[in-house]
Formats: structure tokens, sequence, C-alpha cells
């Protein structure tokens, strides 16, 4: 039933997407991060849905006559650059075989990324985006929270098996870099039923991260909530939500959790922060040998994982290309500043300054909770970027509009005392605003005959 179901919205978003190719941008982000068919148990299981969508996004996007460029900004000038830098690397790599097939996966995501931002035109959109993106990990929240706590959250809550949220640890992370985006819907929401399920959401999503008994997800969820209160509008009642969800979340968790977590303090008696610390070594240490292009994609394979993203892009790309990922995060936090600080006075660009503030609490549970896991390739944080890239170019747009209409509006202001200076003028030369009478020609009433002069 379930390979029905995705087999049904898939196929039968195709002609829907032949006609507004930006739906295929939505439905390869749902595929993308929710993974629906991994969720079947028959032939969808394994099928090429993403491929099919991508495709004829693609072939609907250069049919279309809709206007299509690629922003520029300074952001898509470095993630440009970090991926010309990736498959410059790729030609150094130690498994060369590995590195092709993890590059054309990349590739893929980044591609779309590139479609995104080409095909998101509008605020109309670009809300539409927000919400496929946190319908879709949503729904492992909401789940997640609600095995928790029926279960006594005696398990560690996974996602999908197969993909990039497959485990604890990473499902953990997508759920932190969620969380904000259902803040950003809840604070643009009037409906009071929306409100409501977005706030039950992030309840339950709470509940879900500390499910995944991951603490690197404790450690990036205290981070990100500390800076979703700081950077959110009406505080008093995030707090007051805070104040409620955190113990009821943290009672609900078994004693062995409480264990776990505190093994942050002991981190050198822990056989797994031993293992990550000598992954970060192994990478220091290549990285020491190819201090330029580093050892390529999968250059862990066979022995190890990165355990960060920052080692995983050190070991991979050298310092060159660790350093193009840290630059690249810096511009995207410094973009989302340069809108909320030109949005800060204008009511009617609430929306996109309240994306923008979100998607900086995002990318803090990325640094944060991603130092601990190699998810640097995450396509969510690829998504995140192009979000703030249109935020920035919109923002742009919305100023650059109202500046036009202001100096039109100045331009008709200074026209204004000609206008009601020639009646007056007319008044006090004792016309008293009817018509001049020439002495040349004479006045002449309704049939065209002269009158007479007094």
């Amino acid at each position: 039933m379930r390979d029905l179901f995705v087999v049904l919205v898939v196929f039968g978003s195709l002609p829907v997407i032949l006609l507004e190719p930006y739906i295929g941008v939505l439905m390869w982000a749902w595929i993308g991060l929710m993974n629906p068919h991994r969720l079947a148990w028959g032939f969808a299981r394994d099928f090429p849905f993403a491929m099919i969508i991508a495709i004829t996004t693609l072939l609907a996007m250069v049919a279309s006559k809709e206007r299509k460029r690629i922003p520029w900004t300074r952001e898509v000038v470095l993630l440009t650059t970090l991926i010309v830098w990736m498959m410059f690397t790729t030609l150094f790599a130690i498994h060369m075989d590995l590195a092709v097939e993890q590059l054309i996966k990349i590739l893929k995501i980044e591609l779309m990324t590139y479609v995104a931002m080409m095909l998101i035109s509008d605020r109309k959109r670009l809300q539409q985006f927000v919400w496929v993106i946190v319908v879709s990990l949503g729904f492992y929240g909401i789940k997640g929270g609600i095995f928790t706590i029926t279960t006594g959250g005696g398990f560690h809550v996974q996602g999908p098996p197969g993909t990039f949220i497959g485990g604890n640890n990473e499902l953990g992370l997508a759920l932190i870099m969620t969380l904000p985006l259902m803040r950003y819907l809840h604070l643009q929401t009037r409906d009071k039923k929306i409100r409501l399920g977005l706030t039950v959401s992030m309840g339950l999503t709470v509940i879900s991260i500390l499910g995944t008994q991951s603490r690197g997800a404790l450690l990036g969820i205290t981070a990100m909530a500390l800076f979703l209160i700081w950077k959110s509008r009406k505080r008093l009642p995030l707090l007051l939500a805070i104040g409620i969800i955190v113990p009821v979340a943290l009672s609900v968790m078994p004693q062995s959790w409480y264990t776990r977590m505190s093994t942050i303090k002991t981190y050198h008696q822990d056989q797994s922060a031993e293992g990550r610390l000598h992954a970060w070594k192994f990478a220091i240490q290549e990285a020491a040998k190819r201090p330029v292009v580093g050892g390529g994609f999968r250059m862990f394979a066979g022995r190890r994982v990165a355990h960060s993203i920052y080692f995983q892009m050190l070991g991979d790309h050298g310092f060159v290309g660790l350093g193009l990922f840290l630059l690249l995060g810096l511009a995207v936090w410094r973009a989302g500043s340069k809108v909320i600080a030109q949005t800060k006075h204008r009511d009617d660009l609430h929306g996109l300054r309240d994306l923008a503030a979100m998607l900086q609490v995002s990318l803090v549970g990325y640094a944060v909770a991603g130092a601990f896991l190699s998810m640097a390739y995450f396509d969510f944080y690829y998504y995140v970027i192009a979000l703030m890239v249109l935020c920035k170019v919109m923002t742009a747009a919305e100023l650059a509009r109202s500046e036009s209409h202001e100096q039109v509006a100045s331009a008709r202001r200074a026209m204004v005392p000609a206008a009601w200076w020639t009646p007056v003028s007319k008044m006090v030369s004792g016309d008293n605003g009817r018509p001049v009478v020439s002495d040349r020609e004479p006045e002449t009433n309704a049939r065209g005959a002269s009158i007479p002069k007094s």
C-alpha cells in the first residue's frame, strides 16, 4: 500500500511539474529529505523516483518561458567555488572509484539546489518550499516523539535506513535544523488550528531529538535553543512554551538516557568519543601529507568515518576545501544579518526577516551538532543556503521597488506647487478662476454670436 501511494503521488505530480516547473523542486525536496519510498517494503523502495522528478523538472524548466537566472550573490559564488574545488580534488583522490561515485551524488544535489534558486522566484513559492521541508522532516519529529513517549524512551529514535538521516545522530541533527523553520511558520501563520498543530509538532520534535539519545544532538539543541530565543520575535510566548516542553520532554526520558548524556563530561573514558578523537587525528595527519587537495571523497573509506563536518572537509579536500566551507557558512550567516538589518523597520517584510533569523538558528544547530557527524554534504544544509540566498535577493528586490516608488512619489510632490500656484495667480490677477477674455477674440454665446462689451 505504501509503494502504491508513493508511486501515485510521484507520477501524479509529473504533469503538474511540466506546467509549473517549481513544483519539481518541491517534489525533489520531499523525496530527498523525507525519503518516503524508504518506508515502503516493495518495488518502490529502490525505485529511482528522484531521478525521474529531476529529469522532468529540467525538461519543464527548459521549455518554460518564465524568466530564469542564477542569483550570483557572494554566497552562490563561494558555493560554486567549493563545488569546483571538490571536482578538482577528485582528480587526486586516494579511492578514485568511490570518490567519483560520491562526486556524482553531490553534483546531483547541488544541481537541484541551483534549480531551486532559479525557480523559487517569489515569496509564495518560498513559503511553499519551507512547508515542504518542515513537513518532510517534521514527520519524523512527530513520529519519533510519539514513539519515545509510548516506549518510555527505552529505544533510540532513528530515520529511514540507507538515507542521510538513517542513524539516530543524523536524524537528531536534521530535526535540530528543522525546529527553527517550524518556529518561522508558527510566527507567520494566523490560523489558530495550524498554530496549535505547529506548537504540538515542535514539542514532539524536541522529545524526538532527546529520544535519539545522541550526545551531539543534545549539545546541538542546547545551542540552537539559545539562539532561537535570541533571534525570535515574541520571545515571551516562546519562553513559556520552552518552559513547558523541556520539563515534559526530560520527564519522559529513562535513567539510561541521563547516564548516557553524563558521559559528555567524561568523554575520555568513552569508547565512542575516543573513536571520534582518533578519526579527527587521522584527518589532520592525512591533511598534513596532502594539505592542498586532501584525500578526495571517501578518504576515510575502509578505516573509519570522519565524525565531523569540519574534519570531513579537511580530510576530503584539504585546508583549501575546509577554508571554502567555513567561508561559505560565514557568508550565509552574514547574509542573514544583512536581511535582518534591512527589514528591521519594514512591517511588510517581517516574513523575510523572520525566515533569515530562523535560518541562522538552523546554521547554529548544524555547526554545533555537525561537529560530531560526517554530514558535510547533507542536502538540507544546501537548501538552507538556497533559502538564505533567496531571502537576500527578494529583500533587495522589495527595497529597490520601494525606493523606486518613493522616488516617483517625491517627484510628484515636487510638482505640487506648480499645480496649485497657477489658479491662485489667476485669482490674484482678478480672473477668479474664469477663462481669460482676450481683446482680440470676443466672447460668444452658446449659438456662436458675439456678446457686446458693456
